[in-house]
Formats: structure tokens, C-alpha cells, sequence
């Protein structure tokens, strides 16, 4: 899977480590990208210590300390409010102990922090400034430019990085040592079923209406005598270079890869296969400082820089131009899509084997078109669906597909698709039948949570845990005796 506004993979979604239907809730502070934002929202309206927050610290305090970590009451109310507004809230039986259980997961978390000091458990930089960067195209896109980011939060982007670097990385610690801890747990069928069983009937979680939606995108097809209109300007920028102007400069004031051109255009180390391979065969030829020819991708047009080359990984950065598309340019999608719909509907080919051969967009393609929850699911809240798409089946019946529509891309290009409007399932009571997706992880989850609990019990004694006087009717396991 790939951004599509360069050539790295995007960052996957990784959804917090909640288990909602038993006594405890480990969060693994790994924020997935679209909470980021309201996070950042939270803090300001609560006006607390942010990761570069402009709001001055009213009111915060130590509330918990695990060897030389420390847990603030700020961590406790965002995370409380992040899991309270999240579809895994929907699984408790009860919420009035949640807070309770935050603080609990949180001094969990600072403890395999503590431990992973002595553990010698680590992550390199590189990868931590990979994943900065990569939250950091989000802020972006979400404010619009990053002047307009700089400008609310009145600090540079290196100086917000720098902010964030002590938490993302203490993220990914976290994660890794949780990774370790639970890498060998496994569940069987029947474990999924008397996971099921055990649960109260009056207790069983009542979930929203469910859809599964799928599509099929077609690009712009731009001319080709206007495409190399586009190459030229990159031949005219590498010639610059090879005169010998600034590449960086450059790479700032010409790159329209949003995410690398404020990084001089550089996009972190990536191993084999993990670039698109028109990008990493012109990288792999190239010596560190050596710049390449303009190459084509499915993104536009590359000149490519090699700075660091590390083992199997390698370090390059990058100027992309992106030919501009006319509305003459979506002429032929829209009839190509017009005419894989009839196919469709007239059983000439299905849905599915469309998407995988046609479609544009390789998120969902590999899906056979559908979209996929956070859980990996096609099943999709509608609540959580893109108001795009939304209003698209609000207007349509199951079974049905649309007609081409056109719709704006990421990265501002304007495209088209058919929408599959697949299937509907009303708002219901947890059943094995129609949710067993949902009943295997919640099963899955339990049994990590346990196992993350006996390595606790082993490894309490070694870290020193003090609790603030105003949770202390918490009785959190970890004061218990």
C-alpha cells in the first residue's frame, strides 16, 4: 500500500491495544493518525500540556511515578476521553470504573518503559523520525499548509518533531515490548465460542448499522504530449542541479510531494520492495550524492538523490512533479467505467475481479474493491464512512452501483469511481453469527491482556510504583497486595 502523494507505503492505521469487554484496558499510546488531530483538539479546549499545544499549562500534576517515569493527570483525561469516544467503548459492560482503568494502563505502559531500560529494548532513530514525519504530512494536510501549522502553533516544524520525538518514541518502545510479551498468544475457534458463551446475555454489546462498500477508481488520463510538457520542467530543475544549485532548495521550492519537500525531499530509509520499483531501481544504481535522470512513476516524475545507503536500507530524497489534469482528461475514465459497470451488472465480470484488474486505487483494489475497517473488516459503521462515499448510498439500495462520480483524491487530484453499495446490516446485539470478527479479537485481545498480566505479576517487584492520594480508590492491581 502506498501514499498517493509519493512513493513510500503509507502509515498503516494502528488501533490502540483497548480491550473493552474485561476488567482491563491496556492502552498502547500508538496514536493512529486520524486521532491525532483531535488529540490536539483536546488539549486545547481542556487547556493542558500538549505535545506543542499553545495553550499555557493550567492545571496538571504528577499522578503516578514507575521508577523515572511519570504519569500526568493531562495523559489520564486525553486518553480517558480518546478511548470514550472510540467503537471499542461500545464493548463495556459498564463505564464507570474507565478512568480507573486508563490510569492502570497508562503505569503499565510507563512500566514496560522502565523495564525496557533494563532490557536494553530499543528503537532506532531513523525509524522514529520515519514515523514523525509520516504524522506530520497529516497535520498538514489537515490545516492545509505547513505555514498554516507553523503560524497556529507558533513553532517551526523541526521544533514541533522535536517535541514530538521523546513521546513517539516512547510509543514505540512500548509497543515493542508489549510486541514481545504477547508475540506467541494464539486462539482457537472454540476459544472464540466460550469467549462468547461467558458473556452475560444482558451484556452483550449493541452495535450501530453496518454497511460494506467497495469502488473502483480511475486516475486522469493525462496526455502524453502534455505529460512531457511536465518531465521537461524536472529535466530544466536536474540541470539546475547539475550546475550546481542547491538540491534541498530546489526540493522545496518545486517538490509537490507534500510530506518530503519541507525535508529538503528527503523520505527516510526504506528497504527492498518497499518503494514503488521504478523509484527503487533508479535508487539502487546510484552512488551516495549521485542524482538520477527523471523517472516516471505512477506518481509523476522523479529526480532522486542518494544520501546514505546502510546495509539493505537505503536513504534518498527526492523532487516530484505531478502533471495537472483537465476535465477533458477524465473523458475516457469515465466511459472506461461506465463500461466495466454494464459488465458488472449484466454478470459479464464481478465486482471483485474488476476492482483487482481496473481499479486505480491499490489500497482497496487488493480488497476486490471494498473498504476495510480499522480491524481489517469490510464491515464499516456508517457513521465512520467518508461523507463522500455516505451521501453516494444514501441515495442508492443494496446491490446497487453507481454511476462514475467524480471525487478529489488525497492528494487534491481529481478522479472518478464507481461506488458497489454491497450490503446493510441493521443495528443489532452481539451475535456470533453476524460478528465473529468482532467476538475473535475481542477473545484475542483478553487473552494478550492476560498474558501482559502475568509478565506484571513477575515483574512488579522490580520497578518502584508510587500512586497519587486522589486514585488511590482506584484499587489498581498494581497497589494491591
Amino acid at each position: 500500500m502506498f501514499d498517493t502523494c509519493g512513493p513510500y507505503p503509507a502509515l498503516s492505521h494502528t488501533v490502540l491495544g483497548q480491550s473493552a469487554v474485561y476488567k482491563y484496558i491496556y492502552i498502547i499510546d500508538i496514536v493512529p493518525l486520524y486521532m491525532l488531530l483531535r488529540i490536539l483538539l483536546v488539549c486545547t479546549v481542556m487547556l493542558i500540556n500538549c505535545p506543542f499545544s499553545q495553550a499555557q499549562q493550567v492545571i496538571d500534576k504528577i499522578v503516578a511515578k514507575v521508577d523515572n517515569q511519570i504519569v500526568l493527570k493531562s495523559e489520564v483525561e486525553i486518553s480517558y476521553l480518546q478511548f470514550m469516544r472510540s467503537p471499542e467503548a461500545q464493548m463495556m459492560q459498564t463505564t464507570d470504573d474507565v478512568r480507573c482503568r486508563v490510569l492502570e494502563s497508562l503505569i503499565i505502559n510507563k512500566m514496560m518503559l522502565a523495564r525496557a531500560v533494563m532490557d536494553s529494548v530499543t528503537v532506532e532513530k531513523d525509524m522514529v523520525y520515519e514515523q514523525i514525519n509520516r504524522r506530520m504530512d497529516y497535520f498538514v494536510q489537515q490545516f492545509g499548509t505547513v505555514a498554516k501549522l507553523e503560524s497556529y502553533y507558533n513553532k517551526s516544524l523541526d521544533q514541533l518533531k522535536d517535541e514530538l520525538y521523546p513521546q513517539i518514541r516512547d510509543q514505540m518502545v512500548t509497543q515493542k515490548m508489549q510486541n514481545n510479551i504477547t508475540s506467541g498468544v494464539t486462539i482457537t475457534p472454540n476459544d472464540v465460542k466460550k469467549f462468547y458463551k461467558n458473556m452475560p446475555a444482558d451484556s452483550l454489546p449493541f452495535f450501530s448499522s453496518e454497511v460494506e462498500v467497495g469502488q473502483i477508481v480511475r486516475m486522469p488520463e493525462i496526455n502524453r504530449q502534455d505529460q512531457l510538457k511536465f518531465k521537461q520542467k524536472l529535466e530544466d530543475i536536474r540541470q539546475r542541479i547539475s550546475n550546481g544549485e542547491d538540491f534541498c532548495r530546489l526540493a522545496k521550492q518545486f517538490s509537490q510531494d507534500p510530506v518530503s519537500a519541507k525535508n529538503c525531499g528527503e523520505i527516510g530509509f526504506f528497504k527492498k520492495g518497499e518503494l514503488v520499483p521504478e523509484y527503487e531501481a533508479a535508487a539502487s544504481k546510484l552512488q551516495p550524492g549521485e542524482t538520477s535522470g527523471v523517472i516516471e512513476s505512477q506518481y509523476g516524475f522523479h529526480i532522486i538523490q542518494l544520501i546514505e545507503r546502510r546495509g539493505v536500507e537505503y536513504n534518498t530524497r527526492h523532487i516530484l512533479i505531478k502533471p495537472a489534469s483537465t476535465s477533458k482528461d477524465l473523458i475516457y475514465p469515465a466511459e472506461f467505467l461506465d463500461s466495466i459497470r454494464h459488465q458488472i451488472l449484466v454478470d459479464s465480470i464481478s465486482f471483485a475481479k474488476a476492482a483487482k484488474l481496473f481499479s486505480s486505487d491499490k489500497a482497496t483494489s487488493a480488497n476486490g474493491g471494498m473498504f476495510s475497517s480499522e480491524s481489517g473488516g469490510t464491515r464499516i459503521a456508517q457513521e465512520d464512512l467518508q461523507p463522500a462515499i455516505f451521501f453516494v448510498i444514501d441515495t442508492m439500495r443494496v446491490g446497487e452501483i453507481s454511476m462514475p462520480t467524480k471525487f478529489i483524491t488525497e492528494d487534491g487530484t481529481e478522479a472518478l469511481r464507481i461506488i458497489y453499495y454491497k450490503n446493510k446490516l441493521p443495528a443489532h446485539q452481539a451475535n456470533l453469527k453476524d460478528d465473529y470478527q468482532k467476538i475473535y479479537s475481542a477473545a484475542l485481545e483478553e487473552k494478550k491482556n492476560n498474558a501482559v498480566n502475568e509478565w506484571f505479576d513477575k515483574t512488579k517487584s522490580q520497578v518502584y510504583i508510587d500512586i497519587d492520594d486522589d486514585y488511590k480508590q482506584c484499587e489498581i492491581m498494581i497497589i494491591q497486595k
